[in-house]
């Protein structure tokens, strides 16, 4: 689906960019956008507007030095899309790695990406890679 491939893009150009360029989100995410991130995770809370959705990503990519998905699948329509995949997560501090299912439920409004809620496997195994030592 275009928004989902559009949603990638930019999280991959503005990770890419420097010095980051916020604009570059505004090509998949609305202004008003909100992440909700589990309560449990050290990137927890809602991450809203732009400039929410930059820190996040930022926040990941401190935690994480390798975030990758395979099998992504998808259902819904242009308003809703239920996506599942498998996550690959690599802690940047431990050097450890987890792989295990996930799934979000994203919404969008006019082609933007305006609510994003996901839903990882385990957040303590997560939890667990980023504070142990290998």
């Amino acid at each position: 689906m275009q928004m989902l491939e559009r949603m990638f893009q930019a999280e991959m150009a503005f990770m890419e960019s420097e010095p980051k360029d916020i604009c570059i989100l505004a090509n998949a995410f609305h202004p008003n956008v909100v992440v909700h991130e589990p309560t449990s995770l050290p990137y927890a809370g809602d991450w809203i507007g732009l400039e929410g959705i930059a820190g996040l990503m930022q926040k990941m990519s401190r935690e994480f030095s390798n975030v990758s998905v395979e099998d992504l699948n998808y259902a819904g329509s242009p308003a809703k899309l239920y996506v599942a995949c498998t996550l690959h997560l690599t802690a940047r501090a431990t050097g450890m790695s987890i792989t295990q299912p996930f799934s979000q439920i994203l919404r969008f409004e006019n082609g933007l990406l305006i609510e994003g809620t996901p839903f990882y496997f385990d957040t303590t195994e997560i939890d667990a890679i980023l504070k142990q030592r290998p």
